[in-house]
């Protein structure tokens, strides 16, 4: 009995250590991804799609062998639009969850809150959003637009005579760092353009805005003294409420037509687009853009979201930040197969050059040293459908400015990538 009990023991204490011993092995064979991205809170109307892209990039991945051999597994946490909740939540990936690479953020304060610690643990993030500028950290990979691919082209087009020939701006945004400045980038723009300071009006909401008639209200006396647009940098599910009092109070894009840089096609889901027909975008990529790349690349998204029966899947759109995402989570995996490693000082070397045959019909660059992706510029003018059709392009991709010559002792500053602490 004795004996059989100590066969059966023993035979047991085996198995397990083989199932530990199995374990152990497959956790070693994946390569663990951060996705940090607000699923709750006022930015989960943009961010939420941003992390169902990353995982459909991943699933992508995986399915061709994966990097170096090994899976990517995909560690998500939800920073809830609560800005220090993203450093916080940023070290738990980079620290317990040991991740090689995080993909998130989307508000410049997001981005402001993690970067001492990707700088501090030298973790690596990539960036999606177009944003304000004013930044190049070796931590970071920039993959949204700076100033001059976005909001410089945008404005030039406004004051075209294409564009409406206007001579009064609104520069209405949500009140924190990304708009704030970007439109003091616009002011120096401007100013360099002849506009005197009584022809530019700038206003800001909190985040979660709700109430827009004043606003709308004074946007509306204000067009009376001139061709006027609205620039709008206002993020989040604010935009819902403003564009719906735009509506309201008769505004139509051919008196004062709106161009928004946070704006694309997955917020418009939730709006009447009817009424803002005319309104316009500028971002680098939207999903109406004509070419075999992009037709595969919204197929596959659509059938992602129907088969993982996401919210609104019937209706599921792509955007700008999330062909940012795809095109980002793709350079990462190449740049870790060219070092043949995860490790962030070789895969950072790795990425300098890498190029990604886009969505968007070009081949995208990273740029060798300023850390930032070389990106079209378009704008997209709203359908009833909700989706844009694009109006004015460049010819080809546009190298990032990443500190603006509008900004005054920019031109002194380096053009590499230097950690900011």
């Amino acid at each position: 009995m004795k004996r059989r009990s100590l066969i059966k023991a023993f035979t047991l204490s085996a198995s397990i250590a083989a199932l530990g011993l199995t374990w152990t092995v497959h956790a070693a064979e994946t390569i663990k991804v951060g996705i940090l991205h607000s699923l709750s809170g006022t930015m989960a109307i943009s961010e939420t799609s941003l992390k169902d892209m990353a995982l459909m990039t991943l699933d992508e991945i995986n399915a061709k062998g994966g990097v170096n051999g090994k899976m990517l597994e995909a560690v998500v946490v939800d920073p809830a639009s609560n800005w220090p909740l993203f450093a916080e939540k940023g070290r738990q990936l980079l620290t317990q969850d040991k991740v090689a690479v995080v993909f998130g953020c989307w508000t410049s304060v997001s981005r402001k809150s993690v970067l001492p610690v990707f700088e501090e643990l030298n973790g690596l993030l990539f960036y999606p959003v177009q944003y304000e500028g004013e930044e190049m950290s070796p931590n970071v990979f920039y993959t949204g637009a700076a100033p001059n691919q976005q909001a410089i082209p945008a404005v030039e087009y406004l004051m075209s005579e294409d564009g409406g020939s206007a001579k009064r701006f609104v520069l209405l945004g949500t009140d924190y760092v990304y708009p704030r400045t970007t439109n003091k980038i616009l002011r120096a723009f401007l100013h360099a353009k002849g506009v005197a300071d009584k022809d530019i009006e700038e206003v800001y909401t909190p985040f979660g805005h709700s109430d827009y008639q004043t606003i709308v209200s004074n946007i509306k006396k204000f067009s009376a003294g001139g061709k006027t647009a609205v620039i709008s940098t206002v993020n989040g599910d604010s935009n819902v409420p403003f564009y719906k009092e735009l509506a309201n109070q008769g505004i139509k894009a051919t008196d004062v037509p709106v161009i928004a840089f946070s704006v694309g096609e997955e917020e418009l889901r939730g709006i009447d687009t009817k009424p803002l027909v005319g309104n316009l975008a500028a971002w680098n990529y939207f999903e109406s853009v004509e070419n075999p790349v992009n037709q595969k690349f919204v197929a596959d998204w659509k059938a992602y979201a129907k088969a993982k029966n996401l919210p609104g899947a019937d209706k599921a759109v792509t955007n700008d930040p999330m062909e940012a995402t795809y095109v980002g989570i793709h350079m990462w995996a190449q740049a870790a197969e060219k070092a043949k490693s995860t490790d962030v000082d070789k895969v950072r070397e790795a990425l300098a050059g890498q190029t990604f045959a886009a969505p968007s019909g070009y081949t995208l660059t990273m740029d060798k040293t300023n850390h930032h992706l070389h990106k079209p510029v378009m704008i997209g003018e709203i359908q009833p459908d909700g989706q844009f059709s694009v109006v004015w392009q460049t010819e080809g991709p546009i190298r990032a400015q990443p500190w603006s010559p509008y900004i005054t002792g920019n031109d002194k500053k380096p053009d590499y990538a230097v950690k900011s602490n």
